[in-house]
């Protein structure tokens, strides 16, 4: 199936699912299209269609952890964590903690921390800037340049910024902006099945062999 196709659902009864503010209707509706990408999501979908922004979001971070690849010195062994930190405000509430606890990608646990100054930044493989960090965008990507951290962002400009993976909304859903110069840079590669479903990639090479352009299986799943 093609990332961006729809997926129908089967018709229900009426339930207190789907009387959704049309806050939590752009959430789902964002979910629907990224749903062969993000397995987990789909699934989750499934469960409990009710899904607010920052639970898509959450969504969204820990499947990042099964499309990008870290270089080995990343990690401390063979068993050590996948860390999603967070800077500024905590927007996720509960729903990060549903989301990645107790799970693991590549035999690796996902574990999710707010962290706050340079030496925390870069104990990270993702960090998470909150939109409430709009004026710190700058020094916080700064203290990251060049180490394997994927950034992720919610904020205009972020990609300008030389941040790698920024959350934008159109047309009443979440979508994905990447720039593959900084991510290239701090040596993380990211799946052209991540790439092939953002509305916007920067520093894409104009051309690339067939072999490039074939999208690559991911190296592991969620446990």
């Amino acid at each position: 199936m093609s990332p961006n196709a729809l997926v129908r659902w089967p018709r229900q009864r009426p339930s207190r699912f789907f009387r959704l503010a049309p806050f939590a209707r752009m959430a789902t509706a964002a979910v629907v299209i990224l749903g062969s990408l993000i397995v987990t999501v789909r699934d989750d979908m499934a469960a409990a269609p009710a899904l607010s922004e920052y639970q898509v979001k959450a969504l969204f971070l820990f499947n990042f952890a099964k499309y990008v690849d870290w270089p080995s010195n990343a990690f401390g062994d063979g068993s050590a964590p996948i860390v999603i930190g967070l800077v500024g405000d905590d927007t996720f509430g509960d729903d990060v903690i549903r989301t990645v606890g107790g799970k693991s990608v590549n035999n690796r646990p996902v574990v999710f921390k707010h962290v706050a100054g340079e030496q925390e930044y870069r104990t990270c493989h993702i960090l998470f800037v909150s939109a409430s960090e709009k004026d710190h965008l700058s020094s916080i990507l700064a203290a990251v340049k060049n180490t394997s951290v994927l950034t992720v962002g919610e904020t205009d400009g972020f990609l300008t910024l030389n941040g790698m993976i920024n959350f934008s909304k159109k047309d009443n859903k979440i979508r994905l902006e990447i720039n593959l110069v900084p991510a290239q840079q701090a040596n993380l590669k990211l799946s052209s099945k991540l790439l092939s479903v953002a509305d916007v990639v920067l520093g894409k090479p104009e051309h690339q062999s067939a072999s490039e352009q074939s999208p690559r299986q991911p190296e592991g799943k969620a446990d």
